[in-house]
Formats: structure tokens, C-alpha cells, sequence
């Protein structure tokens, strides 16, 4: 007799960012296949995967050079570690990060998440200041609706208070400014400049703050401000890097090479999980020393740089450029950005922000209670996609690989799913409008 996943999953499972209680009370969708940019439930029914099984997804399920590059590794080795340890699929990919990631930043540390990888730049970051003599420089400054992960450290410079608040008890203090506003920026490091260590940002777009898109220039407005009052700059691109914005990195759309790039998500295609975190020379040599002068950085995880992942890795940074991934997927943002400006005339809907591929459909203040981003997300998977919201908030960060042809499908569907769910509400605020149709 097959398992009955539903119940087992009702009777044992945790879900991240969910509350349970509306969770056990939906049957839920289980996902048994990967195919291209659909994913297929145990009943056989496909789904355009619209946010990229959350963000991670760059070339499509099941690509045949990442399989392979997998199924090979195994048969050498899955996992060996990197304490007094290195391996050739390790040390390769570090070499191609560098080659590909913003100038300066010569040295890679691995580890498994985005949260691992922002909390591993903010620890070299301070004992970095420690080690040259700058004690006082202990604090750190991050941007109102910043998202870095949910570790303590990546938590307090985090800037969502919904994700955030509960856990304020346990977090160093910081100094958080408004996005986009370099003139508030200024302000702060002007008045606490020698004692902060690093600013730590999100560059271009704030994912999880609801897809906020930054003013042009402003990214280069902070590095230049930190190169101004002698604070590190740490960029967090684990949402919006490996093209995720239009180019392979968000800071070179601002000629901008920080002082550290924190990498995730999409670095191997979003098959396995694998962290990075760049820096440059003169922040690795201030580690360096004799054993008893205690500059090591004594911080590390088990599968640190584990081979498995880094085959993928490669194999993802091959398709790149076999496949011209960047190049093929200009035509498809302007599309991309064309069909959402229709969407933005619905009466449903507030406000588009979009860069690249992230998008984000803002569908105004609703009563929590009614779950309107859940309604969304309901709604369109019923009509064969999966989105996830952001409160009220539809999410949209297709695969690179989609087709134009499935870009088209995913934004009916989406549109077609926010006119339903605004009609279906209890005691709806407007009057259901209708979508546009979508060429």
C-alpha cells in the first residue's frame, strides 16, 4: 500500500514560513517531479513554477548537463570535507567565481546558505576591524525591509518586522536606514562612522521586503559613502545574483565591487545547496599570521564546499555560457516588463515593481484575515501555476530558461487568479475589476 503522504505530512511536517493551523486545514500539493520549468504533482498535474522553487531555479528541472555533472561526481565521491581537506571540483569553481564576480574580490569561503553566507560576512567583517587594531568598529548598518536570512546574526540586520520582531531579545543592536535615501545613509555613517564595521545591503532589489527596487544610483552612492567614512561593504546577492536582475551579478549594473559578495540560490542552478561568500585580498591577509596570534576564522559547517554541489555549480556556470543564458534573456525581460505594465492597469492592482526577472504585483492593504496573497496563490494553482505571495504582495521570479510562450501563460494565469480571489472575498473593499488580456 503506497504511504499516504497528505496525512503523514499533516501528522509530522514543519513547514518554514507557514502557519500551521491553515496549513492542516488544506489538503496540501505534493510535488513528485521536475520537468523544464514545470513541476508535477504525485496525480500527474503540472505546474508552471513561477518563483523559481523559491528563487533558486535558473536553467529548468531535470537539465541534462547538471544531472550529469551530479551522477558523475557520486561516482567519485559525495561528500568529504574541507577541514585540512580540498577537493578539484572545490577549488575550480572558486576560481571561476572570481574570474566572473566584480573586480577585487579574489578569495571564496563556502558554506550552505544565504543566511550562512551574510552571517560569515559579518563575522569576517568584524574580526577583521578587530584584528587591524579598529575596536571600536562593532556595529553594522542595514536597510528598513532588509531580508538576510534567519540566523541570529543575518536576523539583526535584518529589517522586516513581521519575520523580525519576536526575536529583537536576541539580536546585536544596529543601525537601520530607509532604502533607497543616500542621503540618510550619510547621515548615519557621518555620526557613527568609526564604530561601524560594515553596511550590508541587498543591491538593486529587496527581495523579501516585498521586491522594493532601489533608486538608480544609489547602490553606487553607498559604496562610494563607505569608501567615504571607512566601512566595509557587504552585498548581498543571494536573491538577486546569476542573472536574476538581467546580469550575472546586481553590482555590476552600478560598476560597484564590494568589499564582500554573499552568493546562494540560484549558484547551482538551484539544485543542491551551496553558499558562498567573495572577498577581497586585504580583508584575507588581515587573517594571516602565526598559529599563536589567533587570526584564524573559526567558523565552518560539515558540508562546506561539498563536491556533489560544486559539480553542480560548474555544471551551471557551463550552461551560462553554453546556452547564453544572459544574452537569450534580455528579450524575455522587456516581454517580461511589457505584460506587467498590462497587469498594473487592473483595478486589483496598486503598484508593479520589477527588475529583471523579480517581480513583485502589490494588491494594496487587505485585512490579514482574508489571506489575499494566499487566495492569489490558491487561485493559481487551480489554473496550472505556483506563485507564492509576500502578504499582499504576488511574487513572480520565473526561471531564466522560461519560454516566452510560458511567460505569456504565467501572467494570464496570474492576472485571471487575482481577478478570482478579489472576487471571492468576504466583504471586498473594491469592486472586481477585469484583467486585461495578456498577449
Amino acid at each position: 500500500m503506497a504511504p499516504d503522504i497528505p496525512r503523514l505530512d499533516h501528522d509530522h511536517l514543519w513547514h518554514p514560513f507557514t502557519q500551521q493551523q491553515g496549513w492542516i486545514e488544506e489538503e496540501p500539493l505534493v510535488i513528485e517531479r521536475g520537468e523544464g520549468c514545470y513541476l508535477i504533482d504525485v496525480d500527474g498535474n503540472r505546474y508552471l513554477d513561477g518563483h523559481s522553487s523559491l528563487w533558486c531555479n535558473v536553467h529548468g528541472h531535470r537539465h541534462p548537463t547538471l544531472d550529469a555533472a551530479i551522477r558523475e561526481q557520486v561516482d567519485r565521491v559525495s561528500h568529504s570535507t574541507m577541514l585540512g581537506l580540498s577537493h578539484p571540483g572545490a577549488a575550480e569553481l572558486a576560481a571561476r567565481l572570481v574570474a566572473i564576480a566584480p573586480p577585487g574580490l579574489t578569495r571564496v569561503f563556502y558554506s550552505d546558505s544565504g543566511a550562512t553566507a551574510a552571517e560569515i560576512a559579518l563575522k569576517m567583517a568584524f574580526q577583521y576591524h578587530q584584528q587591524r587594531g579598529d575596536d571600536g568598529r562593532t556595529s553594522f548598518v542595514h536597510l528598513r525591509e532588509g531580508y538576510h536570512g534567519d540566523t541570529i546574526g543575518s536576523v539583526s540586520v535584518g529589517g522586516i518586522d513581521l519575520f523580525h520582531a519576536t526575536y529583537r531579545p536576541l539580536l546585536f543592536d544596529t543601525h537601520m536606514v530607509e532604502p533607497g535615501d543616500a542621503a540618510a545613509m550619510e547621515r548615519v555613517l557621518a555620526e557613527h562612522g568609526e564604530e561601524l564595521a560594515a553596511v550590508i545591503l541587498e543591491p538593486l532589489v529587496q527581495g523579501a521586503g516585498g521586491m522594493l527596487v532601489h533608486p538608480p544610483g544609489y547602490l553606487r552612492a553607498v559604496r562610494e559613502l563607505c569608501d567615504r567614512y571607512g566601512v566595509l561593504l557587504i552585498a548581498d546577492e543571494v536573491a538577486v545574483g546569476f542573472g536574476r536582475t538581467g546580469t550575472m551579478f546586481a553590482c555590476e549594473q552600478e560598476d560597484v565591487a564590494p568589499d564582500f559578495l554573499c552568493l546562494a540560490k540560484g549558484i547551482t542552478g538551484g539544485y543542491l545547496p551551496l553558499a558562498a561568500t567573495l572577498t577581497t585580498e586585504a580583508i584575507y591577509d588581515g587573517f594571516l599570521g602565526a598559529a599563536e596570534e589567533l587570526r584564524t576564522f573559526f567558523h565552518g559547517h560539515t558540508y562546506t564546499g561539498n563536491p556533489l554541489a560544486c559539480a553542480a555549480a560548474l555544471a551551471n556556470l557551463d550552461v551560462f555560457e553554453s546556452e547564453r543564458t544572459l544574452e537569450r534573456l534580455q528579450p524575455k525581460i522587456a516581454l517580461f516588463e511589457a505584460l506587467l505594465a498590462r497587469v498594473g492597469e487592473m483595478d486589483e492592482v496598486t503598484e508593479i515593481r520589477q527588475l529583471g526577472f523579480m517581480a513583485g504585483i502589490d494588491l494594496g492593504d487587505w485585512d490579514p484575515a482574508l489571506r489575499m496573497g494566499h487566495r492569489v496563490t490558491n487561485e493559481a494553482r487551480r489554473r496550472g501555476a505556483i506563485v507564492r505571495p509576500l502578504g499582499n504582495t504576488v511574487v513572480l521570479v520565473p526561471p531564466l530558461a522560461i519560454s516566452e510562450d510560458e511567460l505569456r501563460s504565467l501572467l494570464t494565469i496570474t492576472t485571471d487568479s487575482i481577478v478570482a480571489a478579489v472576487a471571492s472575498a468576504p466583504a471586498a473593499e473594491r469592486s472586481a475589476g477585469t484583467a486585461p488580456p495578456v498577449a
